[in-house]
């Protein structure tokens, strides 16, 4: 099977209740245990790299291996660039084989961030590949958010429907609580998602595809490897996958996946290697932590965004 873009996934997913999961991932080990995951329970899924992770990987050691995927599973795989912020970046992306781009022009002012979308978008259409833009601040702890009026930081709906339009995106990351990195919250405060904004979004582009970016729920058995084994993520914070299924019920059809990956793989890594000291092959401490990743995405596939079986 060859790559394919998001068009049907997305189609699928919003019509069935349920989202397809968009994993982060920095080396191609990495992208073996995600789509090992996601082909033992029959899901479509979303190989996702930074501009960050393309650089250090090259632009063909990440198509070559994400074809040879899709050639290998018998599911539905879309290679993604996320947070693209270069525009020379995401139009060489789409050039040499990814079938979804998303850029980031979030900091701009609402009508520069709007242009730059278009832009993309005619590019991308034209060669047939999907494109995802942002909308709002998804951000860390650490950020101050200023609340101007109930929407804050958040995605304002009305905004939302405006720039759907205008630009002629194929899906739309907002903010509605979610936040990048390990620590989404402080230590007692409670995860919230804005479900009440994402009800008047929907309702306004009602069967337009929606994503949540920032999304890992941080599980507590994956974080207390990583800390048994040197690791200091003490306090991470999660969003609760409880949320992540109501958000997938609704309109989100995306879920974007990175540090849940990252402890888990790297946990793994620790343990082989404390347990292992006598070692220097290095199948001894990737093998588990890619049987590791596959374990994880099966079990956030099927039991958080319903997306197994659907293939």
């Amino acid at each position: 099977m060859a790559l394919v873009t998001t068009k049907e996934m997305f189609k699928k997913a919003y019509e069935g209740g349920y989202a397809i999961g968009a994993f982060n991932y920095d080396d191609n080990d990495i992208m073996h245990g995600i789509v090992e995951g996601a082909a033992r329970v029959d899901s479509p899924v979303m190989i996702a790299v930074s501009e960050g992770a393309l650089k250090y990987m090259q632009m063909e050691f990440v198509v070559h291996a994400a074809k040879a995927a899709a050639e290998k599973w018998d599911i539905p795989i879309a290679l993604h660039l996320d947070h693209g912020k270069d525009m020379a970046t995401l139009k060489a992306c789409v050039d040499r084989g990814f079938t979804s781009v998303m850029i980031d022009a979030s900091a701009y002012e609402f009508e520069k961030n709007i242009e730059l979308t278009k832009e993309l978008v005619s590019y991308a259409h034209d060669r047939g590949v999907v494109v995802e833009s942002e909308l709002g601040a998804i951000a860390g702890i650490e950020d101050e958010v200023v609340v101007e009026d109930k929407y804050g930081a958040f995605t304002h709906p009305d905004e939302a429907a405006e720039f759907v339009a205008r630009t002629g995106i194929d899906s739309l990351a907002i903010a509605i609580g979610t936040a990048h990195g390990a620590y989404k919250f402080k230590p007692g405060q409670k995860p919230q998602l804005r479900f009440d904004i994402l009800d008047e979004i929907q309702g306004l582009i009602p069967g337009f595809p929606l994503v949540l970016h920032g999304a890992s729920s941080v599980p507590q058995d994956r974080l207390a490897t990583f800390n048994e084994y040197g690791g200091q993520l003490q306090q991470a914070i999660g969003i609760p996958p409880e949320m992540l299924r109501e958000a997938a019920k609704k309109a989100v059809c995306k879920i974007n996946v990175g540090t849940d990956i990252r402890v888990c793989y790297f946990g793994e890594i620790r343990k082989a290697m404390a347990l292992n000291p006598t070692k220097f092959d290095g199948r001894t401490f990737l093998q588990p932590a890619r049987n590791a990743v596959a374990d994880m995405v099966a079990e956030r596939i099927t039991n958080v965004f319903g997306s197994n079986g659907k293939k």
